[in-house]
């Protein structure tokens, strides 16, 4: 209290001599340099019209910093600036959220006329085969959610698998997830109705939506039912092995969800299905991706043994690239090699990922020869390996090798103006003295 009236006090006085000058200054710097000059605690938010108020200003009315006019000029600029100051703009991703969950609410509209001209398309007594086929002819998904409807309420009708399976199509690949699940819940309602492609399509939709646990529901559905049409197959596994190899963004979320993948390949496999190569590649893939090297060169190995179907060129690329990862560069020269006798073609990740291990291990000349002979195969070289090979060859002492090398590459159009001059900046840079003495010899 005692500071409080001190502070109260002091500002009067400021105001008197104010008063007194008659305002021979700016008025507008006198009221902001009695602001500076006034403590913290002598200010309090109004809360009527949300704007900062001096205490003293408050409790004595018939004073004031500035004439009436000019008074709620100035107090509406320091207002605006004291609430930026406060509430700072909103981020870039609250407001891509802000715009997702606007572009949620936003529900398209029925285009009626286009409604009543597909109505007009069926017979009084149109059977499902019928309602199918102008739903698929139908590109508008609300149409055809309208459709569903409208033929649910009509006397003497049921849906079957096929209209089902053709409405959660159409509302799938527009992304209506909500109305799809809708009509997901009504096939499963019906114990005696469904499909193994229905469900297959369902589990798909709720992938690409990102509703795992919902489509391990589906799954389970499937295994539990009765009837045999809908139980699980080696398409049903493959979705679910693609949707989960495809939510890892580092190895620990990938060794996560590769315990589940081994579960369920352990389950296809004693329920009796053989797998496919695409099933027997998604394993590879997801133990390279986990660096689990050795258990995918065990499946690899066991491909045309135990599972009837042979490796193709997807399995070598995962099983180089995974080597190479590991710094095993013997064993994923042998599968280059050995994929090369049997007719394929690495990919440029395989060749980038053995040319950039090769040269990492000091490799260099069999880092050049992959190198060049990537080149000859026409597989696109990243940047990051022409920088490794020839930084690896300075690193050796090999500056005039590598300043050669580069050179080669530009007048053979290997490589770009603006590739060639930042490569050999990053090279002057990082060996200045030994570049610089290889030019004057």
């Amino acid at each position: 209290m005692i500071s409080l009236r001190g502070h109260c006090c002091r500002n009067s006085c400021t105001l008197k001599n104010l008063n007194s000058k008659h305002f021979c200054e700016n008025p507008f710097h006198q009221y902001l340099s009695n602001l500076k000059s006034m403590d913290a605690h002598s200010f309090s938010l109004n809360p009527i019209n949300s704007t900062l108020r001096p205490i003293h200003y408050l409790t004595q009315p018939h004073f004031d910093i500035v004439p009436k006019v000019a008074s709620n000029v100035f107090l509406g600029i320091y207002e605006r600036f004291s609430l930026h100051k406060f509430y700072s703009s909103p981020s870039r991703s609250f407001r891509r959220r802000e715009n997702k969950r606007l572009e949620s609410s936003r529900k398209p509209t029925l285009n009626e006329a286009q409604f009543q001209r597909s109505v007009s398309q069926l017979l009084p007594r149109f059977t499902p085969e019928e309602l199918c086929d102008v739903i698929t002819k139908q590109d508008d998904p609300l149409v055809c959610l309208e459709l569903f409807n409208w033929a649910l309420q009509q006397s003497r009708f049921k849906h079957d698998v096929n209209s089902y399976h053709i409405t959660i199509k159409k509302l799938g690949v527009a992304k209506m997830y909500e109305e799809m699940d809708d009509i997901v819940n009504q096939v499963l309602a019906i114990s005696h109705m469904g499909s193994e492609a229905l469900f297959n399509s369902i589990i798909y939709f709720f992938t690409e939506a990102r509703k795992l646990t919902r489509a391990v529901n589906i799954f389970k559905h499937m295994k539990n039912s009765r009837n045999m049409d809908c139980r699980p197959s080696v398409r049903t596994y493959n979705i679910l092995f693609t949707a989960f190899l495809s939510r890892g963004c580092n190895t620990y979320i990938n060794h996560m969800y590769m315990e589940t993948i081994r579960c369920l390949f352990r389950q296809m496999v004693n329920d009796g299905i053989e797998p496919d190569i695409y099933t027997l590649n998604s394993m590879i893939k997801g133990y390279v991706l986990s660096l689990h090297v050795n258990d995918a060169l065990r499946v690899f190995h066991q491909m045309g043994v135990v599972y009837n179907c042979l490796p193709n060129t997807f399995s070598y690329d995962y099983l180089i690239h995974g080597l190479c990862a590991q710094g095993r560069t013997n064993n994923a020269k042998q599968l280059c090699n050995e994929m090369k006798t049997k007719g394929f073609i690495p990919s440029s990740k395989s060749y980038n990922s053995l040319v950039n291990a090769l040269a990492l291990s000091g490799e260099i000349e069999e880092a050049v020869k992959y190198l060049w002979e990537m080149i000859e195969k026409r597989r696109s070289t990243e940047f990051i390996t022409y920088k490794t090979v020839l930084d690896e060859m300075c690193r050796q002492g090999r500056v005039g090798e590598a300043m050669k090398l580069l050179k080669e590459f530009q007048e053979k159009d290997i490589l770009s103006g603006h590739a060639y001059r930042k490569l050999r900046y990053v090279l002057e840079d990082d060996y200045g003295d030994s570049v610089s003495h290889t030019r004057l010899r």
